[in-house]
């Protein structure tokens, strides 16, 4: 038995090496699409969501993270480099081509349930084969398959249900996309021999448990052995195989337990990245820098324990009715140095190439020095406004957008006259 000494850390070391970890103190240190593989390497993967506003979240995700990025960046790695790939871990996400391997006992799973007899799709999966070999790449509105079937959570077209099922059992990948709609081809024809033909790296259950809850462990930094979003669609590792793992973990050594204070449970980070966290300990105060993070960033995944480091609250409400909104459809939040400032409401006009403010919200105590109320519609820091007006330009240049725009009721209530300065 190893099990390592606890680390004990304040509530404010906890939430940098949180943020260090997730390459956010400070934000921007990373460059060109070798900060994006390794960020994703210290991450395992970044969530993928289609719905895009000002960019889509791994887009928004990796925007934060590495200076000067564009969405071409992450289009060349899937599509081109095939140095990353689309898949299931946290949800739908992005990973290392690295990884496939690791999911092999995911993709056997899926051809044992979609490639059963009894399912829709496995008549007409041979003459998908031919029509890809003789004619390449293709999606589902490139197959004349028009039967409707049920699938998952909707009735799907057969020819989508037929690709997806060879997708999730490992026969086909993404090639590219077209929007949001997926191009399939077989993955032997991009990904090397070796990778596919790579043995399970855990050839038991409880192995495959044990890497699954450190990989997840690593997405986030601290982790909570609580249920959260963080633990979602790991498959069959549920709250007892997720607790049992981190009892091996721990008795092993790969897994430190980290006590802050005020949090009245202990939370855990990878043994691998203790290093980081006593570096938190010796590390001085830079300059804050400002970020504007992803609805679905790794950052946000607990968002219970988002809450008890940042006193933070943020729910993402596109699926919410209106009526139940706090905030609004879409709502990114604002970091400065270690702490969360505001949200905003963008918006875009594709047409004219502007971001637009549609509606901001300070966090209490914001717009004060050392946490002092400050009378209404007062202004923030003069440092805070500087680095907020340069993390939007840094933003604008993401988007391609050449002009930032706010609504009269974002000015009026908030006082962002400052900001177009």
């Amino acid at each position: 038995m190893t099990i390592l000494d606890p680390l004990t850390l304040t509530n404010q070391q906890a939430r940098r090496f949180l943020l260090a970890h997730q390459g956010l103190w400070p934000p921007y240190q990373l460059a060109g699409k070798a900060g994006v593989l390794a960020q994703i390497r210290r991450l395992g993967c970044i969530q993928f969501d289609p719905l895009n506003i000002v960019g889509r979240n791994p887009d928004l995700v990796l925007q934060a993270r590495v200076n000067g990025y564009r969405p071409g960046m992450l289009e060349e790695l899937l599509y081109q480099d095939r140095r990353l790939l689309d898949g299931y871990d946290k949800m739908m996400a992005i990973y290392r081509v690295e990884d496939w391997p690791y999911f092999r006992r995911r993709r056997e799973a899926a051809r044992r349930r979609y490639g059963d007899s009894a399912q829709p799709a496995t008549e007409i999966v041979p003459q998908v084969r031919q029509e890809i070999e003789a004619r390449g790449p293709l999606s589902s509105i490139d197959l004349d398959f028009d039967q409707t079937v049920d699938w998952h959570w909707s009735p799907t077209r057969l020819a989508r249900v037929a690709l997806e099922s060879m997708y999730w059992w490992g026969e086909l990948i993404v090639h590219h996309k077209v929007n949001t709609r997926k191009v399939y081809d077989f993955a032997h024809r991009h990904l090397p021999a070796a990778l596919l033909g790579a043995a399970e790296p855990n050839p038991d259950e409880e192995q495959f448990h044990d890497w699954y809850v450190l990989r997840r462990m690593g997405g986030m930094g601290l982790a909570s052995a609580r249920a959260s979003d963080a633990w979602l669609a790991m498959g069959e590792i549920k709250a007892r195989q997720r607790r049992a793992s981190l009892g091996r973990l721990l008795e092993r050594g790969q897994v430190l337990e980290v006590r802050v204070d005020g949090l009245d449970q202990p939370v855990y980070t990878r043994a691998e990245d203790r290093p980081d966290a006593e570096g938190v300990l010796d590390a001085g105060d830079p300059p804050p820098q400002a970020a504007i993070l992803a609805p679905l960033d790794n950052l946000l995944w607990d968002r219970r324990l988002v809450k008890e480091l940042f006193d933070f609250t943020y729910v993402w409400e596109v699926y919410k009715p209106v009526a139940q909104r706090l905030y609004g459809y879409y709502v990114l939040p604002i970091l400065y140095g270690d702490r969360f400032v505001a949200r905003f409401e963008p918006g875009r006009d594709k047409t004219e190439g502007v971001l637009t403010i549609q509606n901001w919200w300070w966090e209490p105590g914001a717009q004060s020095t050392g946490g002092a109320s400050r009378s209404e519609g007062s202004l923030p820091p003069a440092a805070m406004r500087q680095e907020i007006k340069r993390c939007f330009e840094q933003f604008l240049g993401f988007l391609g957008r050449e002009e930032l725009r706010i609504e009269e009721r974002a000015v009026e209530g908030a006082g962002l006259d400052w900001l177009l300065e």
